[in-house]
């Protein structure tokens, strides 16, 4: 994971329209940057719905949610219309942002060991800077913890 008190690595990536996004595009907002496993299970569902719900008061705070996964662009737009998600979620197939922000880890399911994404949330302030970075998140946790650290 990053530490605090690090700039962000910038990337750019396609969102679930096929429009690039940068981190850069952001500057003078905060970004609150979530990674998770898979788009339509049911922790990363219920986190990005949580996110969705409590999105005009994340606007209100000055605030933008980016979910990111290596799931496909068409994919994400699927997810996006089937839960009516306000917030843009990015493709990263590569897993070079994955691997950038350090959250491409080893994980334990059940005693089988595989390589996957831990479901990390960054808070990034408007100058770019990780301010708060959260592992092991718990998914339907996670957009209240993310409200709250706003203030």
């Amino acid at each position: 994971m990053l530490e605090t008190g690090t700039k962000a690595p910038d990337f750019t990536l396609p969102d679930q329209n096929g429009e690039m996004r940068s981190l850069a595009d952001y500057k003078g907002r905060k970004v609150i940057l979530y990674f998770y496993p898979k788009d339509n299970t049911p922790g990363c569902t219920k986190q990005a719905c949580g996110f969705g719900e409590m999105y005009p008061q994340f606007e209100e705070k000055g605030a933008v949610v980016i979910g990111v996964s290596k799931d496909s662009v068409a994919s994400h737009k699927r997810f996006e219309e089937k839960y009516n998600l306000p917030f843009t979620l990015l493709s990263d197939t590569e897993k070079e942002v994955i691997q950038a922000y350090d959250v491409w880890k080893e994980k334990k399911n059940y005693g089988k060991v595989s390589m996957g994404v831990v479901r990390t949330t960054y808070l990034i302030d408007e100058e770019g800077i990780i301010i708060k970075a959260f592992d092991k998140v718990k998914a339907a946790d996670n957009p209240a913890q993310m409200l709250e650290e706003l203030g």
